[in-house]
């Protein structure tokens, strides 16, 4: 069985997932992740993560798995460098961004393989302290809010509020990267 362990700190606990090529989800063929529970399979809570952000798939014809980018306004980083194709090889030790939130690809089991290959990380690992943030400093996140009739952009402190602008659930909105003024998306 192909499998791919990822891991990633949520509100100060580590949280680690095994997606495996020919396992259950909501989309057939795909691992979901976002912040929407009815769309994802694996769901972040952080606000600046959208709320149907990517996909991971094993593509069985060249034996690796894939992140997909499902956001145009708020792409992934992976391996600090902004994702501009559609889609990526994962690899061991790879890392990935969805807004704030860093995960970590710690394994990669391939059937065809005899030994799996396995990387651990600890949080006091010699690269973390090093790899840029793929966020520059005068960047900010905001929540695209989902009432198409307003389609304004709140800041994500705001999420259990509402909309600034009509008070529509923030909940489901979009998370985009805003100019250094703070209104506009990039």
């Amino acid at each position: 069985m192909n499998e791919l362990t990822l891991e990633w700190e949520e509100a100060g606990h580590l949280r680690k997932q095994i997606i495996r090529d020919r396992q259950l989800s909501k989309n057939a063929g795909t691992v979901r992740l976002g912040r929407d529970a009815l769309r994802c399979d694996i769901v972040l809570t952080h606000p600046t993560v959208s709320g149907l952000h990517v996909e991971i798939f094993f593509n069985q014809e060249q034996q690796q798995f894939y992140l997909r980018n499902l956001r145009e306004s708020n792409p992934p980083w992976v391996n600090s460098n902004r994702l501009t194709t559609d889609e990526i090889t994962l690899t061991q030790g790879s890392t990935f961004h969805l807004g704030e939130t860093e995960i970590k690809i710690t394994a990669v089991t391939l059937a065809g393989s005899s030994v799996p290959t396995t990387i651990l990380l600890s949080p006091n690992s010699p690269g973390k302290a090093s790899q840029p943030s793929p966020v520059a400093a005068n960047q900010t996140y905001g929540l695209r809010c989902p009432n198409s009739k307003c389609d304004r952009i709140s800041p994500y402190e705001r999420l259990d509020l509402g909309c600034l602008w009509c008070g529509t659930s923030l909940a489901a909105a979009a998370s985009v990267l805003m100019t250094p003024r703070g209104n506009q998306p990039l």
